[in-house]
């Protein structure tokens, strides 16, 4: 809950302290008076935006610090902890601080440390709920009512439902739009891979195969000259009766061995000429051989030349090296597969797609069914609450239209309208067209009092909440105020002495002027004080015996 604000140089406020207590505190001041300076500044403490014109004129800067006590806010504690803002000696305060300089520059601070403003928003969302002179008019919106509802509701599990199964139908619904979208494009593909595919199956390259192909190819297609230069050199080397190269060699070798017996150091030239002659004789035989086995085959021949022409064909129509075809062939074979799978896929992707949508209608159909059976619990509540505010005759319903046809929604299919009728006879219409301002406010009032027990923030600030009441019915509205105040911290500013009376704390508004500066002040009234301030609000600026008599009487019928 709030314990303190204490406010220095914002706007026509030069310093003011305030201490709040558990209960309804209201507040109350003339007309122009500043009565909603202390939520003012406390937005401004909880992360609202703030600019040069806050800050008093001639003042350096504007301050303005909030006390709270966190003792029943675990998730509080736990952030401040996690964050390092929690307070060792004071683990169940928060204090808050804003400063907005001269300039417009801003900063803030939780238990003394720097913090960021989406910190501070985050922090005081925990705190603070605000409900402003107009938060009534919220409920006019579609989505405010649906908003409404899901709270009241209090389904997050089925929200979180509906919220997963849209987006992985989303996602899917994705994935084959754009498979669908260039399925004629992987069609065309498809059948020119076919085409090809079957081409170079046939063919049927191997891996390596080329290289060999062109070895044969250029053994085959020289075969003749191959055979006549091989002949010729083995005749040079072992079959010349005359001058063979092998009878040179060895005659060589015969004569430096004559020799060798009269100088030692020609012994190494004849061991080189005789492994010489060894070597020609095996050469020779390896041409005999060779030779033998050349085989000059026109047959051959005409395949050999036949399937290398195609390879290089087949090499150039797919703009490759004929070394790569085999690859090519393995590459464009594994598309093919690949583009005949998706056919596939793409059937059971719609089937998928059909499963998560019939998924997500069936988690809206249950959502919807929570939320109707929800707006007739909730609808009855208001009904018998503004039966209290002098709206007897008024009959409520949340019409909650569940349509499969309209786009689909993250938060579901369901439509809402708050349909009300006022005066009997009259048929039910939609909320905007049947009441009137301070019907709407009542209407307004009874929903925060029936839902405050959901919104599990301590402190609740109702601005003026009251506007376009009187009489007896302020007189309820300010008893549901102290009701609620029985179980929350509310603050409220009112211009009503039949509120005014039910506070269990009040504070007065005033503003000063000495013709040149203007300041406001707020103060906690005592006893007599707020007697003399609810006869002010009953009679104007002359006080009478008999508006203090009221006056009196009201606060003794209150406590």
């Amino acid at each position: 809950m709030l314990l303190s604000l204490s406010i220095e140089n914002f706007a026509v406020v030069k310093s003011v302290h305030v201490d709040f207590k558990q209960g309804l505190s209201v507040v109350t001041g003339e007309t122009g008076a500043g009565k909603s300076i202390a939520i003012d500044g406390l937005s401004l403490c909880l992360g609202a935006r703030a600019d040069a014109n806050a800050v008093r004129k001639n003042a350096d800067k504007a301050s303005v610090i909030a006390e709270f006590d966190i003792q029943t806010l675990p998730k509080v504690k736990q952030w401040l902890s996690d964050l390092e803002l929690i307070q060792e000696e004071a683990p169940n305060e928060c204090t808050i601080r804003r400063v907005i300089s001269a300039e417009g520059r801003s900063k803030a601070f939780i238990n003394g440390k720097t913090v960021t403003l989406s910190q501070l928003k985050v922090l005081g969302q925990w705190l603070v709920s605000i409900h402003g002179q107009h938060a009534h008019h919220q409920l006019l919106k579609a989505d405010a009512q649906l908003q409404l509802l899901d709270q009241f509701a209090n389904h997050p599990e089925l929200l979180t439902s509906v919220k997963s199964s849209f987006e992985q139908y989303r996602q899917t619904k994705q994935q084959f739009d754009q498979l669908t979208a260039t399925q004629q494009q992987r069609q065309d593909r498809c059948q020119l891979l076919s085409y090809q595919v079957e081409e170079l199956d046939i063919f049927g390259l191997q891996q390596g195969e080329f290289e060999q192909l062109e070895i044969e190819f250029k053994r085959l297609s020289n075969s003749q000259t191959l055979l006549e230069e091989a002949q010729m050199s083995f005749y040079r080397l072992y079959e010349n009766d005359e001058h063979n190269a092998l009878s040179l060699v060895q005659k060589c070798v015969n004569e430096l061995e004559q020799l060798e017996t009269h100088d030692a150091t020609l012994a190494p030239i004849v061991g080189i000429l005789k492994d010489s002659a060894i070597n020609i004789e095996e050469a020779a035989n390896e041409l005999r051989s060779y030779c033998d086995e050349l085989d000059i085959d026109p047959m051959r021949m005409q395949q050999v030349e036949q399937r290398y022409q195609q390879a290089m064909d087949f090499a150039r129509k797919h703009n490759v090296m004929p070394e790569d075809l085999y690859e090519i062939h393995q590459a464009l074979a594994a598309e093919y597969a690949e583009l005949q799978a998706s056919s596939g896929s793409l059937d059971e992707l719609a089937a998928q797609v059909q499963l998560e949508l019939d998924t997500y209608l069936a988690q809206t159909a249950l959502l919807s069914q929570s939320r109707q059976s929800a707006g007739e619990t909730l609808a009855q509540h208001i009904i018998e609450s503004v039966a209290q505010m002098n709206m007897e005759h008024t009959q409520l319903k949340f019409a909650v239209n569940y349509d499969t046809s309209q786009p689909l929604q993250a938060n579901g299919l369901d439509t809402i309208q708050i349909l009300v009728t006022t005066n009997p006879g009259q048929p039910m219409d939609v909320i905007e067209n049947v009441v009137s301002g301070g019907e709407l406010s009542r209407i307004g009032l009874a929903i925060q009092v029936i839902t405050s027990h959901l919104n599990q923030v301590p402190t609740l600030i109702f601005d003026e909440v009251d506007t376009g009441i009187s009489g007896p019915t302020a007189a309820i509205v300010g008893s549901l105020l102290r009701k609620l105040g029985n179980s929350t911290q509310v603050m409220c500013v009112t211009h009503l002495p039949q509120v005014a009376a039910q506070g269990h704390q009040q504070l007065f508004v005033n503003k000063l002027t000495d013709g040149e500066t203007t300041e406001t002040t707020m103060r906690e009234l005592n006893d007599e004080q707020r007697v003399r301030e609810l006869a002010r609000l009953l009679a104007g600026d002359t006080l009478t015996d008999s508006a203090i008599a009221n006056a009196q009487e009201m606060l003794q019928k209150v406590s």
